[in-house]
């Protein structure tokens, strides 16, 4: 298989994660990149031995899949500009900063026949994988119930420009939910309906990271938000995420699955690896894993690119699954805005286990 052509959107922080991954994988090969900031395309192309371009001559290259790394709130415009251009584009996560917006992107992709995938990628990894192997094997029993809960004091404390945090697309749900309900949802299946309750403790934040020490920044969203999430099987997950904790005597994170014959002890979801534990009522064992990869970011560009490649390959990291993902999200605090349970609509196919070697199972 030829590698597909990748280009990367966005040369930022997590940039780095993206390109550090080049080498990881033969389904793609990262060979641009491309910023607002032309002297930080050009860092980033130099360092990682790649050519940086203007937007105009990105769009009109000859990559085939951009990795669109920009704000949340600028997901829509950026990914329709890419699909317009006749590129895939997988993007990371939240798909969109509104339900609106990731609808936009996904009719945008089906009238150009182009596919989009979406972080997070994590639950392709060995940790998350064991699990799925777990419950499928039956060995919790029925699922009845989850907690996924993470704590934090704010980015601002280690973030060089957390702005884009407090603002349309952030808050804790939307930046580090996605990684808690994906794994659920190819866990235990999709989400029926949303409750919710979120808060915002201040107005304003201030930076203590460099190198804006002392800067303040306006905070547009919420910054503790809890949603109650019921899913199709039956099963009740609490979600929390905060960035108003400034300690806990929880582990963060915490994130469980309960079964009718015992526990699930999840691993963070924001990682490929484990442990994975699970409990019969007597304590906790570890499970051996039977997946391979926990090497990190990439795996969902593989994915895509594998999907694009390949007609007979499952597309896990799919939009379906985002736009369902962001609908959770969503409804939680649509939930605490109107008072009520929120339904959720979309209901994607519950993404296939990989197989094993991943991904070196290739033909």
């Amino acid at each position: 298989m030829d590698p597909v052509r990748v280009g990367i959107l966005g040369c930022g922080t997590i940039s780095d994660a993206y390109l550090g991954a080049n080498d990881r994988f033969e389904e793609y090969d990262i060979v641009a990149c491309t910023d607002l900031d032309e002297a930080r395309a050009e860092a980033k192309a130099a360092e990682y031995g790649i050519e940086a371009m203007d937007s105009e001559a990105f769009l009109d290259s000859d990559v085939e899949l951009v990795v669109n790394l920009t704000p949340p709130s600028v997901h829509e415009q950026t990914c329709k500009q890419v699909l317009d251009a006749g590129k895939h584009v997988y993007v990371e996560k939240p798909l969109a900063s509104s339900v609106e917006d990731a609808a936009g992107i996904l009719e945008a992709a089906e009238a150009s026949d182009l596919r989009v995938g979406s972080a997070p990628d994590t639950f392709l990894g060995a940790g998350l994988q064991t699990c799925r192997r777990v419950i499928d094997d039956g060995r919790i029993g029925d699922p009845v119930g989850a907690t996924a809960v993470w704590t934090s004091p704010g980015h601002e404390a280690w973030h060089p420009n957390p702005d884009l945090y407090y603002k349309e697309g952030g808050g804790p749900l939307f930046d580090m939910g996605p990684y808690y309900v994906t794994a659920l949802v190819t866990l235990l299946g999709a989400a029926e309906r949303v409750t919710g309750s979120v808060t915002r403790a201040h107005d304003e934040r201030t930076i203590t990271s460099e190198p804006r020490h002392g800067e303040t920044i306006d905070v547009e969203v919420p910054t503790h938000e809890s949603g109650i999430v019921d899913f199709g099987g039956g099963t009740v997950a609490n979600v929390t995420t905060t960035f108003d904790a400034q300690d806990s005597t929880l582990p963060s994170p915490t994130f469980e699955i309960y079964g009718t014959e015992g526990t699930l002890a999840v691993p963070d979801p924001n990682h490929f690896e484990g442990p994975v534990r699970v409990s019969d009522g007597t304590g906790f064992e570890t499970v051996e894993m039977d997946h391979d990869y926990t090497a990190g970011r990439g795996a969902g560009v593989a994915d895509l690119a594998r999907a694009i490649r390949d007609d007979g390959w499952t597309h896990r990291t799919s939009a379906d699954l985002a736009y369902h993902v962001l609908e959770v999200l969503d409804g939680v605090r649509t939930s605490s805005d109107e008072g009520k349970h929120v339904s959720v609509e979309s209901a994607p196919e519950r993404p296939e286990p990989l197989p094993e070697a991943f991904p070196e199972d290739r033909d």
